[in-house]
């Protein structure tokens, strides 16, 4: 055999057992399918994203606030059973696409929890007081104003930011949108009327173009911002606006039968945890490391792969607090594509390989 020939062959073999190997390690961390211990009842149209309001005073009475996406849209809140609380839905939005949840904002002097959606068809923020679901936007809040195009107006993905010295802001983004600055920062706070008011401070993150940008999440006690430019994978920036528009990493980029969606972060600590990120196409969700190595503070590590029950998931959220009885160590809510939400537990998600804050 040739010099030529012979290390073709060796070069070959060596890429066939590096496949495999690559291969055989990700078998290694992927679950048998995790089943919900609760489903919901259905919404009316398309399930697609929740968010988790803990009720500080009585953790088990806990909400589960999930968009109902459709022109006839609604913000669904589910008990812990997974029932509709028909007197706390809000019917009537136009499309609302995703919804997230902070705590404490301040309005005519006291402190407001809060349940914010995006409205895809009329550009705006709506904003909920919580747990009574009442209209505190004046009739919403219009994004991304100046924009000339109209997918670049149309709201997608929200997430909000609780800074150290008690600022509120909404993370946005929307179908499409430019290279650069796809998404846009606000400030939110009382427009001195005990309605909510909101300010542009930046406008931030690069895109591919490949698809569009929806799932978002924020790390409060980190102060970092995780988003999923879909197909190419999650990208991570500094939430404080004062910190830059730089990108912090990129992972996530293999692996994924399809979109990237729905991004969740489980914290064990205030610097430790696991963030898990929607394989959509597969059914599953990719869980990596909240904290970065010694060498490199945002180098996240896949950890494990989870198969659900949960199709074509869109959202999810989760909390590390004990509820009650059957959610002793936390929750983990993710969207399903038949009109419902999933419950799981997180010690059925953690298994072995993971831990639990409680």
């Amino acid at each position: 055999m040739s010099f030529l020939k012979q290390n073709t062959l060796i070069l070959f073999t060596g890429l066939l057992l590096g496949a495999a190997c690559k291969g055989n390690a990700q078998k290694d961390i992927i679950a048998d399918t995790v089943k919900p211990v609760i489903i919901t009842e259905a919404v009316n149209h398309d399930s697609d994203d929740p968010a988790i309001w803990i009720n500080k005073e009585d953790p088990s009475k806990s909400l589960i606030i999930g968009t109902d996406k459709d022109i006839n849209g609604a913000l669904f809140v589910f008990d812990l059973n997974g029932k509709i609380v028909k007197d706390k839905v809000v019917s009537g939005l136009k499309r609302p696409n995703n919804v997230d949840i902070a705590y404490g904002l301040i309005l005519n002097g006291k402190p407001t929890d809060i349940a914010v959606t995006t409205e895809r068809f009329t550009h705006k923020l709506r904003i909920f007081s919580l747990p009574n679901m009442q209209a505190i936007d004046n009739g919403g809040l219009d994004m991304f104003e100046g924009e000339t195009e109209t997918d670049y107006r149309d709201l997608m993905g929200i997430a909000l930011y609780t800074s150290k010295k008690g600022n509120i802001y909404a993370i946005v983004g929307r179908k499409n949108g430019p290279k650069e600055g796809y998404l846009w920062q606000y400030l939110l706070s009382d427009n001195g009327k005990g309605q909510i008011k909101a300010k542009l401070v930046r406008k931030f993150g690069s895109y591919s173009g490949k698809k569009e940008i929806e799932a978002i999440a924020v790390d409060n006690e980190l102060g970092y911002i995780y988003y999923a430019d879909e197909q190419v994978g999650v990208k991570q920036y500094y939430a404080d606006p004062e910190k830059g528009n730089k990108q912090l990493a990129l992972f996530a980029t293999e692996g994924f039968s399809a979109d990237h969606e729905g991004i969740s972060i489980y914290k064990l600590t205030d610097t430790t945890g696991y963030i898990l990120v929607s394989d959509q196409g597969s059914n599953r969700f990719q869980i990596f490391s909240r904290e970065g190595t010694k060498e490199n503070p945002h180098e996240h590590k896949l950890l494990k792969i989870v198969p659900v029950a949960a199709t074509q998931s869109d959202g999810s959220d989760v909390v590390n607090l004990p509820l009650n009885n059957t959610f002793k160590h936390g929750l983990f809510v993710v969207m399903s594509d038949d009109k419902t939400f999933h419950y799981y537990r997180w010690e059925d998600i953690a298994g072995k390989q993971l831990q639990t804050k409680y």
